[in-house]
């Protein structure tokens, strides 16, 4: 849009491209400082859910071994005898059968873990938690 000066000339209003380029420059520069920290708390919320998750599982098997004396053949027992209304999700995995059954010494079920490979923020293996 073209507007008068004070001297007469007509002169465009707007931004030049330096400005607009060190406004671009600034808003990067705080996206760096502020990006890592918003990865890194998706990657703590994801090992959160899965602590919940392996001790609502694990917490299922003790309910089950409590109630019949001794421990689940199957992890999907304790969905089709409703100490879970479904197998929880891996949130590492994203998959719902990634669970690793545990064998206990009297047979069956005694523990779980996740299937997902790698290791967590505190560096132990997701397999140990």
């Amino acid at each position: 849009m073209a507007r008068d000066t004070r001297n007469g000339k007509r002169g465009c209003a707007g931004f030049t491209l330096i400005e607009l380029m060190a406004v671009m420059a600034i808003v990067g520069a705080l996206m760096s400082l502020v990006a890592p920290s918003f990865f890194k708390s998706n990657d703590r919320a994801r090992e959160t859910v899965l602590r919940h998750n392996l001790v609502a599982i694990r917490h299922a098997i003790d309910d089950y071994r409590a109630d019949h004396g001794g421990n689940p053949d199957t992890l999907e027992i304790l969905v089709s005898a409703r100490y879970l209304r479904e197998m929880p999700l891996d949130p590492v995995t994203g998959r719902r059968d990634s669970w690793k059954a545990m064998a206990g010494e009297a047979g069956g079920v005694n523990d779980v873990i996740s299937g997902a490979k790698g290791k967590g923020l505190d560096g132990q293996d997701y397999a140990s938690w």
